[in-house]
């Protein structure tokens, strides 16, 4: 008999795929789920969709631990969330990691619904909340286009300050919460080892890029409308305001969740620009 798996859903994603890889290599049995059930290595890949509870039942099915991503873009994710994590705790789940967002507290909007009945669902829990990505800079995301494209990046912030952390240090801590001993049963705020402002972070990169990436200051209407022309103008707006809030100070903060949990210290964005920024923006 196979022994009990654990679901990582969104195992594609910036921090799903991160968790399956350090699961798999760990030795734990890790079913992959994903909209398209695509291969993972060394993991059993399963077709998973928020939106269609008839993919639910065979993603669950011999599961006992669940890494939650929540949908993208849905400004109420719990909608299609809870009736999922109540399916889950009847079909035997007993831990859930979920990732949410330094910005939502439990009880907030959003994922902040799931958060607050997450420890009345099951035995073992946690909730994720990182500060933002250093991800953000990367790949297909808005400011990597935007310093790929227009040599900047575009905030609302103002002078205010991030404790960006790096989606490796994040899957690190999720891996622990699922398979310590003990789940942490609290949520954990997530940052790394400084703050920096947009202004840091562009100095950063071009320093480790060798061509010039300023920050350019927006406005919140200018941010949203900038935001409203990809995604939905409630998902836009919502986005602006937390923007607004780190003009306000609200991300101007470290924790020492990482280290706790992990036992070494998160990554620097230097050390993240170095690794992956230079290699994207030559």
């Amino acid at each position: 008999m196979n022994s009990p798996a654990t679901l990582v859903i969104g195992a594609t994603g910036t921090t799903g795929r991160r968790v399956t890889a350090r699961l798999t290599a760990e030795g734990h049995r890790v079913r992959a789920a994903s909209r398209g059930a695509t291969p993972v290595e060394g993991a059993e890949a399963v077709r998973f969709d928020w939106n269609e509870p008839a993919t639910w039942g065979g993603a669950l099915d011999g599961v006992d631990r669940v890494y939650l991503v929540p949908p993208i873009g849905s400004s109420d994710p719990a909608a299609v969330m809870l009736p999922f994590l109540h399916r889950a705790r009847d079909a035997g789940v007993h831990r859930a990691v979920l990732l949410s967002s330094s910005a939502i507290p439990a009880g907030g909007p959003a994922v902040g619904q799931v958060h607050a009945a997450l420890p009345g669902l099951f035995e073992q829990w946690a909730v994720l909340r990182p500060s933002w990505f250093m991800q953000n800079f990367t790949g297909s995301m808005p400011h990597a286009r935007s310093i790929r494209d227009e040599g900047a990046i575009m905030s609302a912030s103002g002078d205010g300050r991030v404790g960006f952390i790096d989606a490796e240090d994040i899957a690190a801590v999720a891996v622990r919460a699922l398979t310590d001993q003990q789940a942490p049963n609290t949520d954990l705020i997530l940052t790394g080892p400084q703050t920096l402002s947009y202004d840091d972070v562009a100095a950063v990169i071009t320093e480790t890029v060798g061509r010039t990436v300023v920050h350019r200051r927006l406005t919140f209407e200018q941010l949203r409308d900038r935001w409203a022309a990809e995604i939905p103008l409630e998902f836009a707006t919502m986005l602006a305001a937390m923007d607004r809030a780190i003009a306000e100070g609200a991300e101007d903060r470290t924790s020492d969740a990482v280290q706790r949990l992990t036992g070494r210290s998160p990554g620097t964005f230097r050390a993240f620009a170095e690794r992956e920024v230079n290699r994207e923006h030559p």
